[in-house]
């Protein structure tokens, strides 16, 4: 397991890097003062979110699920350039799933890949067909499609020997998926920053947790990666994910801040103020005559936020900066 700050350490010392990289898809130059903050924030909330949540461990190989998105293209980028700083060895391996939807350009990801020098493979499965056959005209592919997608990766995960599967998903997909559990789900439930796959045989994480959207699509725009829209279900402009974007926005226009402090909710439970009676003993509650702060404040003003759980980018002066484990010995690209 790692230390909270390390990871951000190794992040905050590749910001301060401006050597060529052959890993790197665009030519390192100096970078205007903007730009440069946003790699340092993109840098900072990605290592920070590794080291909280032990993300990557010493010896990991993980696999990076490539879509042709700007979040999974700004993972990888950022990935590769964290892991030769990192106080650790770990390998990345990127994965395409080729779902074959028609006019998809198979050659984009092999050739934006292999420029970049990193271990790659490209999985050719026609789920697409599947979707298209099962889903009825005019319904949401996206279940289905998720479902399938998965599987897939799931099994490549198995025969590259990966120990982590990475995916893209960022702050505002978690958000979301509060949101969308809650309105048409009925549970309070979101999108964790790691977990056990559903087969129980891989661990699933999200280095991008910390996030924002916005700062993605600039990041993707200052490096130029080679976008490929998803015209499966990205068309599909009635989605309740699309809807629930919206009224977001929406609320972060009318107070900015607004999702920061919904995502910070999300790291601060209190199951003796909701309603689960799996997580909370109610039946068994019995005055104890001893005053509780925490008791029966469900309406009251809250005290300012303390520095160790007001956000990802506010708790700096709250992390501990322990020893790293010893590298491993690198062992090279994987094949």
């Amino acid at each position: 397991m790692v230390a909270p700050s390390v990871f951000a350490t190794a992040a905050a010392a590749a910001d301060a890097s401006v050597a060529a990289d052959p890993r790197d898809a665009a030519p390192r130059r100096k970078l205007p003062v903007e730009i440069a903050k946003l790699k340092k924030r993109l840098h900072r909330q990605v290592g920070r979110a590794i080291a909280d949540f032990a993300m990557i461990e010493n010896g990991d190989r993980v696999m990076v699920c490539v879509s042709g998105g700007k979040d999974s293209y700004s993972l990888l980028d950022i990935l590769i350039e964290l892991r030769e700083r990192a106080p650790i060895d770990f390998e990345l391996v990127a994965v395409n799933l080729d779902q074959k939807q028609p006019g998809f350009p198979a050659e984009v990801l092999p050739e934006y890949l292999a420029g970049l020098g990193v271990a790659y493979r490209i999985v050719e499965q026609d789920t697409y067909s599947v979707v298209k056959r099962l889903v009825p005209e005019g319904r949401t592919m996206c279940s289905l499609c998720s479902r399938l997608r998965r599987g897939v990766l799931y099994r490549v995960a198995s025969e590259l020997g990966a120990t982590k599967i990475a995916l893209g998903h960022h702050r505002d997909d978690m958000v979301q998926t509060l949101f969308m559990n809650m309105f048409f789900g009925g549970r309070l439930k979101g999108m964790p920053p790691k977990l056990v796959s559903d087969d129980g045989r891989h661990v699933v994480i999200r280095p991008l947790a910390y996030v924002a959207e916005r700062d993605l699509a600039r990041w993707a725009e200052e490096r130029g990666f080679p976008i490929i829209p998803c015209d499966l279900c990205g068309s599909q402009q009635n989605l309740q994910r699309v809807r629930i974007g919206e009224m977001l926005r929406g609320w972060e226009s009318e107070d900015p801040g607004r999702i920061d402090r919904i995502f910070d909710a999300m790291a601060r439970v209190v199951p003796s103020h909701l309603m689960d009676r799996k997580l909370f003993p109610f039946a068994g509650l019995r005055p104890t005559g001893v005053a509780d702060a925490d008791g029966d404040r469900a309406f009251d003003d809250d005290a300012p936020l303390p520095a160790a759980v007001a956000g990802p980018d506010r708790a700096d002066d709250a992390l501990r900066s322990d020893a790293w484990p010893a590298p491993l010995p690198r062992r090279g690209d994987v094949a």
